[in-house]
């Protein structure tokens, strides 16, 4: 059973994508890597934020999740995860578009996990991911079996820096971060945003 390890830098562009759109549902993917394959630690290294407006699967969401597949080629990464916000902060329901697009990911990497952003928990010191896993021999997702309490000292969820959370919500509240951020639909609009790296953003 594979484990999962997010850094600060995939935590905070999440984060970020969330804050910066509260009242909208947002998506992105999750770039890592798995040593050795199909047991190992699954490292969330980084993510690429999607979509805000257009997040049904729609051409720019095919278009969108194409892009980001090759930069992960390009970083020596994968696409290893799925990640989304939703409209409402007590919802941590995984969509059902985002159930077909984590299948789409596990297709191509079988440890694949999907977070969704428990948005009463943003603007505190604890994780806000809610992370969901495959039912076996199907394309269900279900939050993982020890999703009640995640990024726990046992739990196979783990943030690489436990500061995370809070230090996301510091550079939001303090430094207005999220508006140096940008998604695929952002780039649509100006395309001179890097939404592929996001590297403005970034402490």
């Amino acid at each position: 059973m594979a484990s999962y390890e997010v850094a600060p830098e995939a935590y905070y562009k999440i984060y970020f994508h969330a804050a910066k759109h509260p009242h909208k549902p947002v998506n992105g993917v999750l770039l890592g890597t798995q040593n050795p394959p199909r047991s190992g630690v699954v490292k969330i290294v980084d993510s690429v934020p999607l979509l805000h407006h257009w997040t049904s699967l729609s051409p720019m969401m095919e278009i969108g999740l194409d892009l980001a597949i090759q930069h992960a080629e390009n970083e020596r990464l994968q696409v290893v995860g799925y990640y989304q916000a939703c409209e409402r902060l007590d919802e941590v329901v995984l969509a059902p578009v985002g159930e077909r697009v984590a299948s789409k990911v596990q297709e191509k990497f079988e440890d694949a996990i999907a977070f969704v952003v428990d948005g009463q928990k943003l603007g505190s010191s604890e994780s806000a991911l809610v992370p969901y896993l495959p039912l076996p021999s199907t394309n269900d997702w279900r939050p993982a079996s020890d999703a009640q309490q995640p990024f726990t000292p046992s739990s196979r969820f783990q943030l690489q820096s436990s500061g995370s959370p809070a230090e996301a919500a510091r550079l939001v509240n303090e430094v207005n971060q999220q508006f140096a951020f940008g998604d695929f639909d952002d780039h649509l609009e100006d395309v001179t945003i890097d939404w592929l790296r996001n590297r403005a953003c970034l402490p």
